[in-house]
């Protein structure tokens, strides 16, 4: 009976969390769309696209520099956190630490030196080269990621969901000042870094007070053993870093492409429809950060059966609530567009289903990953992330050529159909050595 009711509590919990983080979510998508039609609105349509792509060439770097430091403390925190050891789970923080403050400072300083190269060939004008490289040092503020891994450890997913949005509530306070003076671009981009660094002051200060509040805090030493009694703990750092930054292909690597492909206008159109489209599919995978923290706790408790009642039960909860939401898209996407954006973005319409679907696609298949990397196998799933990763950017060149930004969309979709097989297939063939293993 306790057992049957053991992944209905555990759903529960993860619905619960999910729904925590919707709450400060879907304010901040509402937000966000807020703060890019004003500035869509205030740039036009060109200028706007260079701001995309000066901000989508940040986060690309600021994404590939980061190691998913949240995961470190998940996967090697859960255990001495729940068993009461101290002194141990302040060494995975001091690791995870270790891991963000130089990625911080590498990837501010490549993002900011590569620019000035790069940034003609990514369609921006030769003048915004200097402007973009400024930008570029905002990512030391994106590199950071064990506050979330505590956060997500503690179930504190309430305090958690309102980081987003503090980042976006600046944005649009600075988007209304721009829109009303008619701003120029060099103004939306200091409004655009600020919005990322007051999002991490709040994230930083809010983990640090729950720590202290748990007396984690306590004879906190910098200095120290990184590593001793985390073994594999560099190759999880580096293989769930890897995989995390694949995924840039599908997101800001596509919107670059395009930007160089077919210039700033169309990279705006495609930006903008993929704002939406992360709006819309957002409630269905916000259920994947409450997973995480639930898996690794049965991991280190029930085993791999239990984990995989929860995925399923994930998986299916999430995937009919973003069909559902590409429904919405079919039938209202195009006119929601055009009256948050303007006529001048109406053509992202069509992209703008594309991209939804591929959100779907990938709701579905989300509860893969997580359980790979829960069970300590993140490098299955970064074998799947290289291919996939690396078809979808192949594909891209012709598909772009043929069918414009609709071809990226198309791309995108197919890439989704792929990522959630491979991690399928990964999956099942990870549980079945392990049930080979003991028999040998």
């Amino acid at each position: 009976m306790n057992a049957a009711r053991g992944p209905d509590k555990l759903l529960g919990r993860v619905l619960a969390n999910a729904g925590l983080l919707l709450g400060g979510r879907t304010v901040n998508a509402l937000v966000s769309l807020a703060y890019i039609a004003l500035a869509g609105r205030t740039l036009g349509v060109t200028t706007f696209g260079v701001l995309v792509l000066i901000n989508a060439f940040a986060q690309f770097v600021g994404e590939v520099a980061k190691f998913q430091s949240w995961q470190t403390v998940l996967h090697f925190g859960a255990t001495p956190f729940g068993e009461g050891r101290r002194a141990d789970f302040q060494r995975v923080v001091r690791f995870s630490l270790f891991l963000d403050v130089t990625s911080a400072i590498a990837g501010a300083a490549l993002g900011a030196v590569a620019v000035l190269f790069l940034g003609v060939h990514l369609g921006l004008p030769a003048e915004m080269s200097q402007p973009a490289a400024l930008y570029a040092l905002s990512i030391v503020f994106l590199a950071p990621a064990t506050p979330v891994g505590l956060l997500r450890l503690f179930d504190r997913f309430g305090v958690m969901s309102a980081q987003a949005a503090v980042g976006s509530v600046v944005r649009l306070i600075g988007g209304a000042i721009g829109f009303a003076t008619g701003a120029s671009l060099g103004f939306f981009l200091a409004v655009w870094a600020a919005g990322t660094m007051a999002a991490f002051v709040y994230l930083a200060l809010a983990s640090y007070q729950e720590m202290r509040r748990r007396g984690l805090t306590a004879n906190f030493a910098w200095r120290g053993p990184l590593t001793t009694g985390m073994p594999g703990a560099w190759r999880f750092a580096w293989a769930t870093n890897a995989s995390s930054s694949l995924d840039v292909a599908f997101t800001h690597v596509a919107t670059l492409l395009v930007g160089a492909l077919l210039g700033p206008t169309q990279a705006a159109l495609w930006r903008v429809a993929r704002q939406v489209a992360d709006a819309l599919a957002k409630p269905a995978r916000l259920l994947i950060p409450a997973l995480y923290p639930e898996l690794a706790k049965l991991h280190a408790t029930q085993g791999e059966a239990a984990m995989r009642r929860l995925a399923l039960h994930v998986g299916l909860v999430g995937g009919g609530g973003a069909t559902a939401l590409l429904l919405v898209t079919v039938l209202a996407g195009g006119p929601l567009l055009t009256l948050v954006m303007g006529r001048a973005f109406e053509p992202a319409a069509d992209t703008m289903t594309w991209q939804v679907a591929a959100a779907v696609i990938g709701v579905w298949a989300l509860p893969l990953e997580p359980m790979l990397v829960s069970l300590g196998r993140p490098g299955a799933a970064l074998q799947v992330r290289v291919v996939v990763a690396i078809a979808f950017l192949v594909a891209l060149f012709p598909l772009i050529d043929a069918f414009g930004i609709t071809g990226a969309g198309i791309a995108l979709v197919c890439s989704s159909i792929a990522m959630g097989l491979g991690m399928l297939v990964s999956l099942r063939m990870s549980s079945a050595a392990a049930q080979d293993r003991p028999s040998n």
